[in-house]
């Protein structure tokens, strides 16, 4: 995967979303590159086989899940395109 730089957060910070403790927090970044890079909790192993058989995960992803509140307040940041 080529490198990229954080260009910006999207939504409120974890402090904004309640979060006393900076160490665990979701949160999602728009990169330089336009890609996004999200910060969950990994869950590969228990989701991997319940996805559609259209879906697959690559050596080299992860599902990584976030809260419903993160990605809420994430989206007034997220483009329409």
């Amino acid at each position: 995967m080529e490198q990229s730089q954080v260009r910006r957060r999207l939504g409120s910070t974890p402090r904004e979303r309640g979060s006393r403790n900076e160490a665990s927090c979701p949160d999602i970044f728009e990169l330089a590159d336009g890609r996004f890079a999200v910060i969950g909790t990994d869950m590969t192993g228990d989701l991997r086989g319940q996805l559609p058989p259209d879906a697959g995960v690559a050596s080299y992803e992860r599902i990584v899940v976030i809260s419903r509140d993160t990605l809420l307040h994430a989206k007034r940041d997220i483009p329409d395109f």
